[in-house]
Formats: structure tokens, sequence, C-alpha cells
């Protein structure tokens, strides 16, 4: 296999035609497909997301590993972000407010009295362009932009950002995000929010799903999850995963599961490293993560009760996220890693998946 290079991700070419669905939020929104070998995936521009990842099993047969819904609408009324790009924060920030150079920004409340995932109307629900768009050849990818404005959900700066999705050999799926600030420093995290079952999205939980995370460090929360400031060691708790272990082995000594960002290991290089593999011994599917950000946030869906495609009902620990990322409430934080994004100096964050079978 040829050597990854970060920025190969980033693709220029020419977009081509898609059908798309007028929407009253001011844009049309589209369904995409990318293909690569046995490889396949929809997205939508409706807060540039995955929709479906399908893949072989271990005796070859196809399933679909993400969550997701069937129509775009059912997307747009889903209290959780399947599959999206989440920010311009994602995570959670305390009192729903943080101080930038001299300055109190005061953001909309919408996880009690803390904000997450960008506020009420996030990266997740608005409708961005589709810049560049190739669905199969050697390097099927897709480019989807958005302007962030001044102000919006209460953050500063206007903020160009983009996320692309690039198929690669070997059943790899890269997922890129960059931003740049424009003309006033701002606070940047941006996460892909995939609900990912490998036993396929109709399976039911993941609790026998093994997965190893490479991080000796966790970062202990109250009891709205918001970070106390400490970065802990794993050992001794339910939260080490440094050599692989059923999800479900501990699961049980926590409140509801996990919703817990993990300091990986080797962060500090901002090079590509491994965050975490997941097995399903039963389809014989594996994924491994590979991220520059310095976290990553397991959570096992802990509260989920929604249909989904087909009329599949999730329910509660039907999929886990693994949410590469910067550390929760960095902004009220000085001594968590900064995520002050300022102009001239863009944020790029970069994901590789690779799927196979054991």
């Amino acid at each position: 296999m040829a050597k990854f290079s970060a920025s190969f991700c980033f693709i220029i070419l020419v977009i081509s035609g898609c059908a798309c669905i007028d929407s009253a939020m001011g844009g049309e929104i589209g369904i995409y497909e990318l293909k690569k070998g046995n490889l396949s995936m929809k997205l939508t521009n409706y807060g540039a997301r995955i929709i479906s990842l399908v893949l072989p099993d271990k005796n070859g047969k196809l399933g679909d590993v993400a969550l997701g819904f069937d129509t775009i609408e059912e997307f747009m009324n889903a209290s959780s972000p399947f599959g999206a790009t989440v920010g311009r924060v994602a995570n959670r920030i305390s009192n729903a407010q943080f101080t930038l150079n001299g300055t109190v920004y005061k953001l909309p409340a919408n996880s009690g009295n803390n904000t997450i995932h960008g506020g009420p109307i996030g990266f997740s629900k608005v409708v961005w362009k589709v810049k560049k768009y190739s669905p199969d050849g050697p390097v099927p990818h897709i480019v989807f932009a958005y302007h962030s404005f001044d102000g919006e959900q209460g953050f500063p700066g206007d903020l160009l950002v983009k996320t692309s999705y690039t198929l690669l050999g070997d059943n790899q799926l890269c997922i890129t995000m960059e931003a740049k600030a424009l003309n006033k420093a701002t606070p940047v995290c941006l996460v892909n929010h995939a609900f990912w079952n490998l036993g396929g999205h109709n399976s039911g939980d993941i609790l026998s799903e093994k997965i190893q995370i490479f991080a000796s460090r966790y970062l202990p929360v109250d009891s709205t999850l918001i970070p106390t400031g400490e970065i802990v060691t794993v050992k001794e708790t339910p939260y080490d995963f440094l050599k692989p272990n059923t999800i479900g082995s501990r699961i049980n000594e926590l409140p509801k599961g996990y919703d817990t960002n993990y300091a990986l290991d080797g962060s500090g290089n901002k090079k590509l490293r491994k965050a975490a593999i997941v097995h399903d011994e039963k389809s014989g599917r594996a994924m491994e993560i590979l991220t520059n950000q310095p976290g990553v946030q397991l959570f096992t869906s802990n509260t989920l009760n929604v249909k989904g495609k087909g009329g599949f009902m999730y329910k509660p620990h039907g999929a886990l996220s693994l949410e590469t990322q910067g550390f929760p409430d960095s902004v009220n934080r000085p001594n968590f890693p900064s995520q002050i994004v300022n102009p001239g100096k863009p944020y790029k964050h970069y994901m590789l998946f690779k799927f196979s079978t054991f």
C-alpha cells in the first residue's frame, strides 16, 4: 500500500451533477455516493454528513455499518447529529460562555446551562455547498464547504470551513476538516459524529464489540459532563482500554455508559497516530482510526431510542461514536490544548479510517 500523506486528502477536481431537492433553509440538499471496490458510502450536504457506509463482512456479505435514516427530513428532525460534521465547537462549553482576548462571548445553551456541538443550530443543521465531487475513479471524493458568519450561534468572526470525504485503496476512508478564520480569533473544534455498529446498523447493541483506545489518560467530568480540568490515568478504572476489551465489560460501573474524552498518547507531535481499533467478532469487521487531534471521545449512545433505517429501532448502546477532537471546554481550561484559531493560521483535522475483516 502506498504511504499515506495527510495532504493527499485535499483533492481538487471538478464537481459533477447530482439530483437535489429544494430546502427551506436557503439551499439545495443533495444525496451523493462514493464507491471504490467493495466500499461505498452515501453522503448529504445537509450537515456535511455520512448517510451510509457499506462494506463486506468476513463472508463477503455487504452491510451498512452507519446508523441513520431513510430520508433527509428524518435527519433534520433528529436530536442526535447522525454522521454529521459538528461545529463550530463540538462537545461541551461550560456555562455557555467563554472569554477570548478580553471579550466575554455568550452562547445559546442547549444542554442544561452548557452549550453542546456548536449550539442549537450548529454546523450539523445547516446546508453546505458542494465544491468538488468525483463519485468513482481512482480517488472518489467530495468536498463540502460552509461560511459561518461573525456572531453565528454567538461565536466571533467569519469562518470558512471545508469537510472532505475521500475513499482510498484497501477499504480506507479519509475525512479532512479545514477552517480559516477571516477576521477574528475564534475557537474551532470540528468532529465527525458517525454512529458506528460494525455488525450492521440493524444488528442490535455494540456491547460485545472489542475496542482498544491508545490513551493512558482520560478527562473526568462533573454531573453535567463538563471536564473537571484534571487529566488522570485510566489504570484501575472502567475507562482502561489500553488492551482490547469488550465495550460492555465494565459499562455497568458507569451511570449510563461511556461519554468520555481520552487524551491520546503521543499527541504532542501533531502527526497521524492511532486513536482506536474496534473489532466485531460476529461479522469479522474491524475499524482502525488514526488522527492528528489530541483527543478522542468514546460515546456509546447511552440514551438512543429512535426509529432508523428500514424502521429498525435504535436502542441504547446500539452504536458507538469515536470523535477525534480537541478537549471539551478547552476555551475555559487554559491547561488543555488550545483550540483557538487565528487569521492566517488555519485549523486542520485529519481522520483516517481503515476497515478490514479478520
